[in-house]
């Protein structure tokens, strides 16, 4: 067993997710077997109770695993899978050492955090990277943090347990540019290091963020008062394209360096089909604009599936895609038509959500697009929102309302699941994971997906209140899938328009640059034919 740990100093958000996922790709892209997973040192079981302002989205797995985004990230680059166990926090190893110290587990021995919870963090990774060629590990935060120290003395401890040549660090940090005096400065990424060295570990390898490309000199500084190899120095220059970042690192010979350390063969590197995808998302044929209605806005993490979705979805139309956000709240008043107008957007869509802030202005947003025949994708809450819009409009219910947003409302087009009702708790309960849906033959979602079964990941509580479906569907609303059961509207959709869809589930969590999802990239080629027809 062989692990990669990836490390941060100086600040967070230096973009270690994004080291990790690059080196994983690479990895895998020569022929080695990899798992990867994120620690993340708050005190949550999982992501699910936070906030989208406190820490992005809330990416969810195939098993109902609520994750940091950071998972998806992985997702996207390795092209694969993966699960809840992928997703490590401090809440779920202490919650996992008290349940068994409440049964006796440790035998009357008194339960610390060394050797107990450091155990336990090692044994959730071994257990990880038993059948791979290789583990690479993120741990969240930055060294010096308290959180985060005994997830460091565990990296630590599994060098000894491994062997010296099956365990490699990599840090990752940052080096400030003072435009005044066009200097690079290497002192906050010293003191980083030394901070590390003083818990046990030596890095191997050092990534540094800089503004600016770093002088050979920089590097051998560095390298002198790190102890890691001047080669062993690879520079990470901001740019404006993330998937630019596995190709920058490797230009820099990344993977070789780790494969190094480990005692590993170089092996042949391919990675044609990536370099493929990358051509066309850098060489568009023309500009695709989608106007993104939410209400988190302010925070464009909240949206990164989606967003990078939208990107392969474009690239695989050799589009350049150019987003429009807007806040819903902006859209609540009567002048929410010359809003959007003026926008001239090519298609619309809203995203998931929770919360009655700004509901209203997302649903003008529908009515905006279902009326001007501006191709419309809705998820989620999204596909909630047509629907109360549908109701509404076409069918004449003016009160139609979600139980979420009105409980009193006397037409509840969408109501809590029934399986939902009685549970209080909040975390890990919802509607989650992947869930099969069975779509209606001749319908859009049957010609988007070309199969009639399919699986999409969900997280949610509210559904199509089936009470309503006759008259939603004499007025033209179809329901073009379904759960198995057929309880369930998986996917609604309308006649007499070139592209009106929305799915209760999250298609964005499987797109892959490699395998960008269909229900994107026909959403995009729809808007992308709607200009060039207006």
């Amino acid at each position: 067993m062989k692990v990669v740990f990836i490390t941060g100093g100086v600040i967070s958000s230096l973009g270690k997710g994004l080291v990790a996922s690059s080196l994983g790709m690479l990895l895998e892209s020569r022929g080695y077997s990899v798992n990867i997973v994120k620690i993340d040192p708050y005190l949550q079981i999982d992501a699910g109770t936070m906030s989208p302002y406190e820490h992005g989205e809330v990416f969810v797995t195939d098993d109902g695993g609520e994750t940091d985004l950071d998972v998806g990230n992985y997702e996207r680059f390795l092209n694969k899978n993966l699960t809840k166990d992928n997703s490590i926090t401090t809440g779920k190893i202490y919650y996992s050492v008290l349940t068994k110290e409440r049964v006796g587990y440790y035998l009357g021995k008194t339960v610390q955090v060394i050797p107990h919870i450091t155990n336990e963090i090692k044994d959730n990774l071994k257990k990880l990277g038993e059948q791979y060629d290789i583990l690479i590990v993120e741990i969240g935060g930055t060294v010096g943090d308290i959180e985060s120290q005994p997830f460091l003395e565990a990296a630590r401890q599994m060098k000894i347990d491994l062997g010296k040549e099956n365990v490699s660090y990599i840090h990752v940090s940052l080096l400030p540019y003072l435009r005044t005096t066009q200097e690079v400065k290497t002192k906050p990424t010293q003191h980083s290091v030394k901070e590390l060295r003083s818990i046990g570990i030596q890095p191997d390898l050092l990534v540094v963020r800089s503004e600016v490309p770093i002088q050979r000199s920089i590097k051998e500084k560095l390298s002198l008062f790190t102890d890691v190899k001047v080669e062993n120095v690879l520079e990470a220059v901001d740019t404006d394209n993330i998937y630019k970042i596995p190709i920058l690192l490797e230009s820099q010979e990344f993977s070789k360096r780790v494969l190094e350390v480990l005692g590993l063969q170089e092996r042949k590197l391919n990675i044609d089909k990536y370099l493929d995808f990358l051509e066309r998302m850098e060489h568009p044929k023309r500009t695709v604009r989608i106007g993104i209605i939410g209400k988190y806005v302010e925070l464009k993490d909240a949206y990164k599936s989606l967003i990078e979705a939208l990107k392969h979805g474009a690239t695989e139309n050799r589009a350049k895609l150019e987003i429009i956000w807007i806040n819903s709240e902006t859209l609540e008043n009567e002048n929410y038509k010359n809003v959007l107008k003026e926008a001239n957007v090519d298609g619309i869509l809203v995203p998931g959500g929770f919360g009655i802030r700004g509901i209203e202005g997302m649903i003008n947003a529908i009515h905006f697009a279902r009326v001007n025949k501006v191709p419309f994708l809705g998820i989620c809450l999204g596909m909630q929102l047509m629907t109360i819009e549908f109701a509404r409009n076409v069918c004449g219910l003016k009160k139609a309302n979600s139980t979420e947003f009105d409980p009193k409302t006397p037409y509840p087009v969408i109501d809590i699941m029934e399986s939902q009702k009685d549970i209080k708790a909040l975390g890990g309960t919802m509607r989650l994971g992947a869930q099969k849906a069975i779509l209606k033959e001749g319908s859009l979602a049957h010609k988007i997906y070309g199969i009639t079964e399919i699986l999409e990941r969900h997280r949610h509580r509210y559904e199509v209140n089936n009470e309503f479906l006759p008259i939603l569907t004499s007025h033209g609303f179809v329901v073009s899938g379904t759960s198995p059961n057929g309880k369930l509207v998986e996917f609604g959709e309308i006649i007499d328009h070139p592209f009106f869809i929305g799915t209760q589930a999250h298609p964005e969590f499987k797109s892959r640059p490699l395998n960008p999802h269909p229900l994107f990239v026909k959403f995009i080629e729809a808007s992308i034919t709607s200009h060039s027809t207006s």
